[in-house]
């Protein structure tokens, strides 16, 4: 992994943790590191995706179960990581997997896509969703109150600044200047804003279960709960590939049930980002698997609850049809009026500014690791006199902030310009949209890594496992298959949004070239 950093000259954090190895401070417990797991993973998703998993599935019960098999998904990957986090406990986590499983170049393809995608990317989008919730509080922060007018690059994109995105901006300046102070400073705000948001989840869940409590709509839901009802019809992008509709049953069901796995995995992700810390916590070889485990087992088991709530609350129509998606504004609207608006607003505030703290805490250790290895700038594998790899920190600030400003031109049916009330044109943001590409592209490294268990195991029998993966081979081997199953309907019948994820991948082969 590179020389060892030299000490710094200010005092560590704490002298008992300081690994004059790596220049890092071990001060993650395994509290911490939980709280960094559940953090990372809840953003705004539960309270928005279950709307479109309805109208794919269209009944009660799909829907859970749609939810639990995202939970058993995610905690099977995570007890298989493990394995590979206390084999190699090093700052990186997944880059470090999948370089040590294949080559370099498979660990670098793992960083370019993080970069372009599943990390940066992501925190642009948490960023701009942290605004536009922000914008239901304060109503002068919005997405079409100009500082720079929408400037049009082509028919379908253009380049703008809102206040909407100006505030986003600035929320990861905010936060990314926090974590240049140091872990002890960047973990406490994590720790605050993910109990924060638990406690809200959880309040939440009481209140749909027990308060907003709908004999008729739990009738409505339960009484008929397998048979599917008001779903939309899936139709695929090749002319040889039939549409399906989940009430036919058979194909119709397993179709839309995989293309339902695109909004629950994605709100139920990032939990490998405790992976990427590995450096600074302690005991690593415990309290990573623990962490991943008890991180994984807890939102999972909120997010099947969330979703019972939204059961108990509402009918499964007015799931589908929600404004916007928002399922648990409506939820909370049943319960407290208009001013549930408010209330989710303000939980959903606090959940993304916590999301984005994980993710940008976690991810700049992964450009750390990669500028170790020579496979990114060197600049970044320096860490400052607080040991945080400040200038990884402030690059991932400067180009996520970057995604902010892109926008999609809108277009309605006909493929003209959507216009607004007073006849101007909408724009959408970029990365909202190229958020379709992140489950697909995830999926990908998530069944290498797992895959990478079964490669390590033949050269290196004797290797020092202190924790081996739960249920090998069998267990390993069913999660590889399950998303294989997941991504081959996602290219038949998302094929507009999966090509590029697998593109964005691609690219980085000739781009590793250049770089060595």
């Amino acid at each position: 992994m590179g020389q060892p950093a030299r000490r710094a000259a200010t005092q560590p954090e704490s002298k008992a943790t300081y690994d004059s190895s790596t220049g890092f401070v071990r001060g993650l417990g395994l509290l911490d590191s939980t709280m960094i797991v559940a953090g990372s993973m809840i953003g705004s998703g539960i309270f928005i995706v279950s709307a479109d998993i309805a109208r794919n599935v269209g009944s009660a019960g799909w829907l859970l179960m749609a939810w639990i098999v995202t939970g058993l998904l995610t905690i099977t990957a995570a007890l298989s990581y493990g394995e590979l986090a206390a084999m190699f406990p090093h700052a990186g986590g997944q880059y470090v997997y999948l370089r040590e499983a294949y080559s370099p170049m498979w660990g670098f393809l793992y960083g370019w896509t993080m970069f372009l995608v599943i990390q940066w990317g992501t925190i642009a989008a948490v960023a701009v969703g942290f605004a536009r919730y922000l914008g239901v509080l304060f109503p002068a922060i919005s997405p079409t109150s100009w500082i720079i007018a929408p400037i049009d690059l082509s028919r379908n994109y253009a380049i703008s600044l809102s206040t909407q995105q100006l505030v986003g901006i600035l929320s990861l300046i905010l936060l990314t200047y926090l974590n240049t102070r140091g872990l002890k400073l960047g973990k406490l705000i994590q720790n605050v804003f993910t109990s924060a948001k638990t406690l809200s989840l959880i309040a939440l869940i009481v209140l749909g279960i027990f308060v907003g409590r709908n004999a008729e709509a739990i009738a409505a839901n339960f009484t008929s709960i397998w048979t599917p009802a008001g779903v939309n019809e899936i139709r695929p992008d090749f002319s040889f590939v039939p549409a399906v509709i989940a009430t036919a049953g058979g194909l119709g069901l397993l179709v839309a049930f995989c293309v339902s796995q695109v909004g629950s995995l994605f709100s139920a992700d990032a939990w490998n980002n405790i992976t990427f810390t590995a450096a600074e916590v302690k005991d690593p070889r415990r309290n990573i698997p623990l962490s991943l485990a008890l991180g994984t087992g807890l939102v999972i088991t909120l997010y099947v609850l969330a979703n019972v709530a939204y059961l108990c609350t509402l009918p499964m129509q007015a799931i589908q049809t929600a404004p916007d998606d928002r399922v648990a504004t409506a939820a909370l609207g049943v319960i407290f009026g208009p001013a549930g608006a408010i209330i989710m607003a303000v939980a959903i505030v606090i959940s993304t500014l916590g999301c984005n703290n994980g993710l940008i805490l976690a991810g700049a250790r992964v450009s750390y690791a990669m500028g170790k290895d020579n496979l990114f700038f060197k600049s970044t594998a320096k860490l400052n006199r607080h040991h945080v790899p400040s200038i990884a920190l402030v690059l991932q600030c400067i180009w996520s902030s970057l995604l902010v400003l892109p926008r999609t031109r809108l277009r309605d049916a006909t493929g003209s310009p959507a216009l607004d009330a007073a006849g101007n044109a909408t724009y959408g943001n970029l990365y909202s949209n190229l958020l379709d590409y992140v489950v697909f592209s995830v999926l990908i490294f998530y069944v290498l890594t797992i895959a990478g268990i079964f490669v390590l195991r033949r050269p290196q029998p004797y290797a020092e496992r202190p924790y081996r993966a739960f249920g090998y081979p069998l267990i390993p081997i069913i999660y590889i298959v399950a998303p294989t199953v997941i991504m081959l309907v996602l290219i038949l019948y998302k094929t507009q949004t999966t090509w590029p994820g697998l593109v964005i991948v691609l690219t980085g082969i000739p781009v590793y070239f250049l770089w060595k």
